[in-house]
């Protein structure tokens, strides 16, 4: 079905934006996990709307209701159900939109699918979709920090032509959260906010890049051919909403070299093979070699601006339609922890089918 997610770690979501709320369903979790809501509560409230000067001024809670599957503060291996209620909506912002469509946005796109839409805050297509996936991804990195270590960090890099030198080391949560545009450069993230200031101002708005790591992944995760580990990741990323771009690491500047200065070279390092360098990103035919994952994300300005643009009606006649309502002038900074939820979702699940496929059967060895 194309609102759920995963093989072993299943997640469906569902919910639009201006309905009675947003839910997750979970399948697949194991039981006697250690979970309580305020664990997930605290990833959401990092995704929630309202919380800064430079994001959309809807207020939600995004209070997070668990409504299954979880006994006595564990899982019990049955599907778990999370709900968040809307209470802010406004759906009178959007009357002009009901019979316009907004430029670069799902109007048009789902109004030729289905022949019908909700226009109310883009309904499905809206961004509030994502609570269920960062509720679910907080479960999954639970998970895979308890039974592997993994770690995974998401944080900015770029903000329209704004770039932050570039991240060498891991950084802690509290540098990539030090700032509200969560990058962990203090002094480029002062000129990002900025600028996030200057373009809402002025009705419009700005995009970027996401940079995310994750360490301590062992080798061996992700599977040949059709699912291998960067093309699953790469799904992921792009099944967000406003992304346009995903690369892992060289990425694109790894066609500006030779393959005697890409490729990484192994070596022994204190009784493990490791590569000297990491253009590979952590992944290699499509299978984890055990160093750092990272990989890059893009997304683009956000299509609702507060500006009159050339538009048509349902009928296609030729119109103007101004954008309304309360939106992120840039997408990006309220993006981080989605991009970690869906990696984590990605790594889990593909930790479940390497431990089905090696551990499940023990045979013979003649």
């Amino acid at each position: 079905m194309p609102n759920s997610f995963g093989h072993l770690f299943r997640i469906t979501t569902w919910g639009e934006s201006h309905g009675p709320g947003i839910g997750v369903v979970i399948d697949g979790c194991p039981p006697l996990l250690p979970i309580t809501a305020g664990e997930i509560q605290a990833e959401l409230d990092r995704r929630r709307p309202g919380q800064s000067d430079i994001t959309t001024p809807r207020k939600e809670a995004d209070t997070i209701e668990i409504l299954s599957g979880v006994y006595e503060g564990r899982t019990t291996g049955t599907p778990i159900g999370l709900l968040v209620r809307n209470t802010d909506q406004r759906s009178s912002a959007y009357n002009e939109m009901r019979q316009a469509f907004r430029p670069s946005h799902a109007d048009f796109t789902y109004q030729a699918k289905f022949g019908v839409r909700d226009p109310n805050g883009g309904g499905r297509s809206s961004a509030r979709e994502t609570i269920g996936r960062v509720a679910a991804g907080a479960i999954a990195r639970k998970i895979l920090c308890l039974a592997h270590g993994i770690e995974t960090r998401a944080y900015i890099t770029r903000i329209h032509d704004i770039a932050a030198p570039a991240v060498t080391a891991f950084p802690s949560l509290a540098e990539v959260e030090a700032t509200a545009v969560r990058c962990p450069h203090p002094a480029t993230a002062e000129k990002m906010i900025a600028r996030i200031k200057d373009v809402r101002s002025r009705g419009d708005s700005v995009g970027g890049v996401i940079e995310c790591r994750i360490r301590n992944v062992p080798a061996g995760l992700g599977e040949p051919v059709f699912d291998r580990l960067e093309a699953d990741l790469a799904k992921a990323m792009l099944s967000l909403p406003a992304t346009k771009g995903f690369e892992i690491g060289s990425g694109f500047d790894g066609t500006l070299l030779k393959g005697s200065e890409h490729n990484d070279l192994f070596e022994n390092r204190d009784g493990r093979v490791r590569t000297a360098t990491n253009n590979s990103g952590g992944v290699q035919g499509g299978i984890s070699n055990g160093e750092e994952i990272v990989f890059r994300v893009a997304f683009k300005p956000t299509a609702t601006i507060l500006q009159p643009q050339a538009t048509v009606d349902l009928q296609g006649n030729a119109t103007e339609l101004m954008g309304k309502g309360r939106h992120d002038p840039c997408v990006v900074p309220r993006a981080v922890v989605i991009v970690e939820a869906m990696a984590s979702l990605v790594l889990l699940d593909h930790a479940m089918r390497q431990t089905a496929q090696n551990r499940a059967f023990v045979f013979p060895s003649t």
